[in-house]
Order: structure tokens, then C-alpha cells, then sequence
């Protein structure tokens, strides 16, 4: 049975002058038009389709594939706006409609809006909606403070980002979180760092602890060399000067460089931080005499 408003692979029965017929299984004859039919094409091949719904019980394919899937979130632009709604860029031929009544504020052209999308069974058709809340999961949150999640950023607020985890529940990133740039729409890895008594989830942007305090010390040796062994940049500098470089945060930062001070691969100078020369064993080191 082929899933609507996702990617199949479906096998071609037969070709014909307006297209090609692709075997949906349960759901029947599916028709891939003849612009999206592959050069070379012959019955028994496989070809890989987002199918969509047409009328009331047709069901059509495509070789174009939709910056989202049915059952997922994103954001997307609207083109037009008509009295029954607004029309969404996704990536298709046809675009995406968010009804009058799924819309939070009225939509304007040329705006990006955060969307959920969704197959509306009284339609038989692929909608969109602003009303997140709906489709948001309500089970408790089962995730291990500091496990990596992928990240929807939402809505900017006095306190920092509200984010979509895990294409399933709402989260915030607070503002001392943040050491980067990041915008309204952006798709980015995250990390949990705390479930409240509430329920409610606390993210952050980098992994936490020593978890990757190696690779980020290899990173911070690497861009040591390229400024000639020297930076002018300590622990004491601003975060945003400290991200602007090694793209960390300045916890991160701090936690690397005294696990490399340790190891003596470098010291601290006049406020700056500096690569300690490595000496070479001269030749022959180590090596055992023989008579």
C-alpha cells in the first residue's frame, strides 16, 4: 500500500503516451505524468515518488520531492493568498494550502510561516496548519538529559527560542544558551539538558561535560596554528568573541583548554594563549647501543 505524502518506491506496470502507471498495491492504479516519467523507462522498473492525493479517490505521483512530508514541520513561504486561504511554496508543482481556520494571524505573501503538515480526511487532501499546538506529541517527554535531538527553531521570546524537538515536542533554548546566530525556521542539532517537574524541556546548542573535550582540543590546536601558535583569547573573553572562533561555548572553551594545559600543550601569556613548541627527539633516540 503506498503512503500518502511520503516517498515510495513503486514498480512501473505500463507505460503510455501521458505517463507512466505505478503499482500502488492496495491503493490501486497510481499515474506518474509524462514530464516526471524517467528517460529510459520500462515496466518492471522501480521509481521513487512522493504520492499525493487528487480528488476524491485518485492518487497521483511525482518525481519532486516536498521540503516536507506529511506528518512533519517546517517552514515555508507563502506565494498567494486567496479568499480560502494561503498558498505555500513546498517544493511541489501544486502548492500547499493553510485554510482560514489553520492559520494563528493572518498570513501575508512573501512571508515564512511554521506549518505542520497533515493529510485532512474530510478533503482527501495534503494541508497545512499554524495551530502547532494540535499536533504536538502530549506523552511525557522520554528523553536522557543530554542526548543529541534534532531541533525546529520556532518563535523568539523574552527568554530565549522556543524550538520543536524531535519533530514531537516544544522546548526552549534560554538566552545564556545561545553563542551563535540562529534564526526563525532554522533546522539544527541540539542537545536535552534538563526534563522540569513540569514536563517542560531545557536545550542547549552544545553538548555539555567532557563528552567531546578531545576533538574540540584537536579543533582549538588547529586554529592555534592557523593564527601562528598565538590567539589574543583567554577564558576571560566575551562568549561571542570565544563561539566567533572555535564555535563552542565559553563553558565548552574552558573545560578544553585546562585539559590541555594539563597536558602541557600549551600556556597562557599576557592574556593570549599560546601552542607549546613539541620537542623533537633527536635521531637515533631511544635506540639501543650494541657493541
Amino acid at each position: 500500500m503506498a503512503q500518502i505524502g511520503r516517498i515510495n518506491r513503486l514498480t512501473v506496470t505500463r507505460i503510455r503516451d501521458y505517463g507512466a502507471h505505478l503499482d500502488g498495491g492496495e491503493s490501486g492504479d497510481i499515474l506518474l505524468p509524462k514530464r516526471y516519467v524517467p528517460k529510459n523507462c520500462h515496466p518492471g522498473d522501480e521509481a521513487e515518488v512522493f504520492v499525493f492525493p487528487e480528488g476524491e479517490k485518485l492518487l497521483r505521483a511525482t518525481t519532486q520531492k516536498p521540503y516536507a512530508f506529511v506528518g512533519q514541520f517546517a517552514s515555508l513561504r507563502v506565494k498567494a493568498n486567496t479568499s480560502s486561504g494561503s498558498f505555500l511554496d513546498w517544493g511541489l508543482q501544486k502548492d500547499l494550502l493553510v485554510p482560514k481556520r489553520e492559520q494563528q494571524v493572518r498570513m501575508e505573501e512573501g512571508n515564512s510561516y511554521i506549518v505542520f503538515v497533515f493529510l485532512d480526511e474530510k478533503t482527501n487532501r495534503i494541508t497545512a496548519s499554524a495551530k502547532l499546538d494540535r499536533f504536538l506529541n502530549l506523552q511525557l517527554p522520554q528523553y536522557e538529559e543530554g542526548s543529541e535531538v534534532d531541533l525546529l527553531i520556532c518563535a523568539r521570546t523574552d527568554l530565549g527560542y522556543k524550538a520543536i524537538v524531535n519533530n514531537a515536542h516544544w522546548g526552549m533554548i534560554f538566552k545564556n544558551e545561545i553563542f551563535q546566530d540562529i534564526r526563525i525556521g532554522q533546522q539544527l542539532k541540539g542537545y536535552i539538558k534538563k526534563i522540569r517537574p513540569d514536563h517542560k524541556i531545557d536545550l542547549r546548542l552544545q553538548q555539555s561535560g567532557y563528552e567531546k573535550i578531545d576533538d574540540i582540543s584537536r579543533s582549538i590546536l588547529k586554529t592555534l596554528k592557523k593564527h601562528g601558535n598565538t590567539i589574543a583569547v583567554t577564558d576571560n573573553s566575551p562568549p561571542e568573541e570565544i563561539y566567533a572562533l572555535f564555535g563552542i561555548s565559553k563553558k565548552t572553551f574552558k573545560k578544553a583548554i585546562g585539559a590541555l594545559y594539563k597536558k602541557r600543550r600549551i600556556t597562557f601569556d599576557n592574556n593570549t594563549i599560546k601552542i607549546v613548541e613539541q620537542r623533537k627527539k633527536p635521531a637515533g633516540a631511544g635506540l639501543k647501543k650494541h657493541r
